[in-house]
C-alpha cells in the first residue's frame, strides 16, 4: 500500500570491482565448496561498506584477513558475539531506564534538566560504533542476514542455533546512521511526554445546565483513562448513561482538537465538552481572555514529527523503504497486506450482528458509538466501579504491597510456588506517570519493570486491571530472557504476541482480587466478549494503517491537513464498518487512541494479540496455565508463523474466534427484555 518514493539513497556504494576481488580471492584460499558462503558474506558487507569505512583496499584486506572457513572457530564467534551483545544491549537499556525514570514514574515534579537526560539516547550510537570497529562487518562476513521470505520458507528446517543466529544478524539487516536514528527517538520521547500528560479533570467537567456528573478529584489520562472509565460506567445501568456521552463527547474534541488547550490538567477551570465554553471554578481567579481557545493541533503535529523522523530513516534502508515497510516486514515480519486482510475478516463477520442486536436488549436502548466499548460479556460488568477501587486501594495501598504480592498473584494464576516466586523475584513494581507498561530486561543480570499508577491514597481498580495486563508482558520477558537457550532469540516474535500473553492475565484480575471466577455461562460469552473487542480495536488499526500510507502519499501534509485527514479517514472506516451495526455514521472516535501519536502502527497488535490470545487460551485451558505459559515463552523470537506452529499447531487466524461467537449465539438462548444491563 505505502507506494510513494523513498528519498534520495544514502552513501555511495562500494565499486563493484572491489567485492568480485574479495570474492575470488577468497574462494582461491578455501575451495568452491566456500564459494556460496564467500559471495554472500562479501556481498552483505558491501551493501553497507560506506566511505569512511575504507578504500576499496581495506575493503579486500578486511575480507581476506576476518571470513571464518572453519564451522567450529564461526561457532565460537558467534558465541562471543551473542554474549557481548547481551551485555552491550542490557547496560544501555538500564542507562535508557534510569535516565528516563523521573520522567516516566510518578516521583516528583519533572524538571528542565530530566526532559533533557531524558533525550540522551547512547544505544543510538550502537550501531555506529558496531560498524566503526568493523564488528558488525565481521558478523556480517560470516553469518547471513535472512530475509522474512527466507526466514518462512526455511525456518522449519532450522535448529535453535540456526534460528540464534538468524536474529542476531537482524540487527545488521540496515544500516542507519546515529543521527537518524537519534531524531526518531527525539520525537518519539516528545510525544510519550505530550501523552503522558493529558489528562482531563473529569471534576471539572460540566453539563450544559451547569452540573457536574463526576467525582471530585477524579482525574483521566487520555485515552486509556477516557475509556476505561466510560467501561466502567455500565454497571450504573441508565444513571452511568450521561457520564458515557460525556466521555463520548471529551474524545470527539481531543480528535477535531477543538478541546480548549488551557482546560488539560487544570483544576481552575471548568469546561463544558457539549457547548465548548470555559469559565473559572469556584474559588479560583478569573481565566485569561484566550482561555476558550482549542489546542493548536498539537496532536497532529506530534504525528508529523514522527513521520518526517521517520523519512529521514528510509533512505538508508533499501530492502524497506517506509515506515509502513519496516513495522510489517521487519518488526512485525507479518506483510501489511496479511495483517489488513485479518482486520477485515474481524470488521466483516457476520456474527457481529447478533452480539449487537445481544447489547441492545441487555441495554434497553439503541447502541450509541461508545457501546464500541461495551463490556458487558465479561464478569467485571457485574461490578460498581467505585466498589472495586475500594477493594483494591484496601489491599495495595502502595507500589511495596503490589511488589510483596506478586507471589500469590502468580501462585493464583496457576503457577507452581517456587516458579512464582523465581518470577516475581525478577520483576519490579514501579509507580508510572502514563497510563502504565512494562519494561523488559535485555541482559540476565537485571529485571524486567511493571509500570503502573498507584495514587498517594492507594491503587484503584483501573490501575490494577493495567497492572495485571503489563504483568502478563513481565512474566513472557523473564521467561523469554532468564530461561531460554539463546539471549539472541529473547522475547516472541512481535508485540501482538507479547500483548496476547498480557490480555490472558488482565483478563482474570478479578479472580486473583479473591472473586468468583466466570462460571460456564461467562466461560459461554467470552467468545462475545473478544470478537467485539477484536471488531473495535480492528477497526482504530486500520484508520493508523490508513493514516501512514496516507502520509507518505501527502509528504509535505501540514498538522492541519492531517487532521482533516485522520477525521476523514477515521469517518470512512467507521462508515464501511461500523454504520450498518450502530445505524449512526461519520463518527471519529476510532482516531481517539493516543499510540497514534505516541506509537504508531503499534495498534494492529492488539488485533493481532486478540486473535492469538483466544488461540492460545484454548491451548491454556487443555494443560497446566503457568507450565503452558512457560513452555510457549521459552520458545522465542520464531518468526510469527513458526511460534504459533510450535505453540498451538496452527496459523494465526480469526476464524476460531468467530466460530466461537458463532456457536455462543446459537447454543444460547436470546436474551429478552432490558433487565440484565450487565453479565
Amino acid at each position: 500500500m505505502d507506494s510513494a518514493p523513498a528519498p534520495a539513497s544514502g552513501p555511495a556504494p562500494l565499486p563493484e570491482e572491489a567485492a568480485a576481488r574479495a570474492v575470488a580471492s577468497l574462494v582461491a584460499r578455501h575451495g568452491a565448496a566456500q564459494a556460496d558462503a564467500i559471495r554472500r558474506g562479501i556481498g552483505q558487507v558491501a551493501r553497507r561498506w560506506w566511505p569512511e569505512d575504507g578504500d576499496a583496499e581495506s575493503f579486500v584486506a578486511f575480507c581476506e584477513a576476518n571470513y571464518l572457513a572453519d564451522e567450529g572457530e564461526r561457532a565460537a564467534a558467534f558465541a562471543r558475539l551473542e554474549a557481548a551483545f547481551e551485555q552491550l544491549d542490557g547496560h544501555l537499556l538500564e542507562l535508557r531506564r534510569e535516565l528516563s525514570r523521573p520522567v516516566e514514574l510518578d516521583l516528583g515534579p519533572v524538571r528542565p534538566v530530566d526532559s533533557l537526560l531524558q533525550n540522551v539516547e547512547l544505544s543510538a550510537h550502537l550501531d555506529d560504533d558496531l560498524y566503526g570497529s568493523k564488528v558488525a562487518f565481521f558478523a556480517l562476513l560470516n553469518f547471513p542476514v535472512h530475509t522474512l521470505k527466507e526466514k518462512r520458507r526455511h525456518g522449519a528446517a532450522w535448529d535453535r542455533e540456526a534460528w540464534a543466529r538468524a536474529r542476531l544478524l537482524d540487527r545488521f539487516a540496515e544500516r542507519v546512521p546515529a543521527a537518524a536514528v537519534q531524531e526518531s527517538i527525539r520525537a518519539r520521547h516528545a510525544a510519550a511526554q505530550y501523552v503522558d500528560a493529558y489528562n482531563i479533570r473529569m471534576d471539572r467537567l460540566t453539563t450544559p445546565e451547569g452540573r457536574g456528573l463526576f467525582p471530585e478529584g477524579l482525574s483521566l489520562i487520555t485515552h486509556w483513562g477516557l475509556r476505561d472509565d466510560l467501561k466502567s460506567r455500565y454497571a450504573e445501568g441508565a444513571s452511568g448513561l450521561p457520564r458515557q456521552r460525556m466521555i463520548q463527547r471529551v474524545m470527539e474534541r481531543i480528535v477535531s482538537q477543538e478541546i480548549p488547550a488551557a482546560v488539560r490538567g487544570n483544576g481552575d477551570l471548568v469546561w463544558c465538552p457539549v457547548t465548548n465554553q470555559v469559565a473559572a471554578a469556584p474559588g479560583a481567579p478569573a481565566p485569561a481572555a484566550d482561555v476558550a481557545a482549542r489546542e493548536p493541533d498539537t496532536r497532529y503535529r506530534r504525528i508529523l514529527e514522527l513521520f518526517r523522523a521517520e523519512r529521514g530513516i528510509d533512505r538508508h534502508t533499501p530492502e524497506t523503504p517506509t515506515f509502513i515497510r519496516r513495522k510489517f516486514d521487519r518488526d512485525r515480519e507479518l506483510p501489511e497486506r496479511d495483517v489488513e486482510a485479518l482486520l477485515i475478516s474481524i470488521l466483516s463477520a457476520g456474527e457481529l450482528t447478533g452480539i449487537a442486536d445481544r447489547i441492545r436488549t441487555r441495554l434497553g436502548r439503541p447502541l450509541e458509538p461508545f457501546d464500541l466499548w461495551y463490556p458487558g460479556f465479561q464478569p467485571r460488568g457485574t461490578h460498581v466501579a467505585e466498589a472495586l477501587d475500594r477493594i483494591v486501594g484496601e489491599r495495595y495501598p502502595t507500589v511495596e504491597a503490589f511488589q510483596a504480592d506478586l507471589p500469590r498473584i502468580l501462585e493464583q494464576l496457576g503457577f507452581a510456588p517456587d516458579r512464582a516466586r523465581w518470577v516475581a523475584d525478577r520483576i519490579v513494581v514501579d509507580p508510572s506517570r502514563g497510563a502504565g507498561h512494562a519494561m523488559p530486561a535485555a541482559r540476565r543480570e537485571d529485571k524486567a519493570h511493571l509500570r503502573t499508577r498507584i495514587p498517594s491514597d492507594g491503587m484503584r481498580y483501573q490501575g490494577f486491571n493495567v497492572a495485571m495486563h503489563e504483568l502478563g508482558h513481565n512474566v513472557e520477558q523473564v521467561f523469554s530472557l532468564h530461561a531460554i537457550d539463546h539471549t539472541s532469540l529473547r522475547g516472541v516474535p512481535g508485540t501482538g504476541f507479547t500483548e496476547a500473553f498480557a490480555f490472558l492475565f488482565q483478563a482474570r484480575d478479578l479472580e486473583v482480587l479473591g472473586m468468583p471466577g466466570p462460571g460456564e455461562e461467562a466461560r459461554r460469552l467470552t467468545a462475545l466478549h473478544e470478537l467485539w473487542v477484536a471488531y473495535e480495536i480492528a477497526g482504530v488499526s486500520l484508520v493508523d494503517m490508513r493514516t501512514w500510507n496516507w502520509l507518505y502519499a501527502n509528504p509535505d501534509a501540514t498538522p492541519e491537513s492531517l487532521r482533516e485527514a485522520v477525521r476523514r479517514l477515521a469517518r470512512d472506516v467507521w462508515n464501511e464498518y461500523f454504520a450498518p451495526i450502530f445505524g449512526v455514521r461519520d463518527v471519529e472516535l476510532l482516531a481517539v487512541y493516543a499510540h497514534m501519536v505516541v506509537d504508531p502502527l503499534y495498534l494492529p497488535d492488539y488485533a493481532i494479540g486478540r486473535v492469538i490470545a483466544f488461540q492460545i487460551g484454548r491451548r491454556l485451558r487443555e494443560g497446566n496455565f503457568g507450565d503452558e505459559v512457560e513452555r510457549m515463552t521459552r520458545l522465542g523470537c520464531l518468526t510469527p508463523d513458526a511460534w504459533m506452529r510450535a505453540a498451538v499447531g496452527g496459523p494465526i487466524s480469526a476464524e476460531a474466534l468467530i466460530d466461537a461467537a458463532r456457536e455462543s449465539l446459537r447454543d444460547a438462548p436470546h436474551e429478552a427484555g432490558a433487565g440484565a444491563v450487565l453479565g
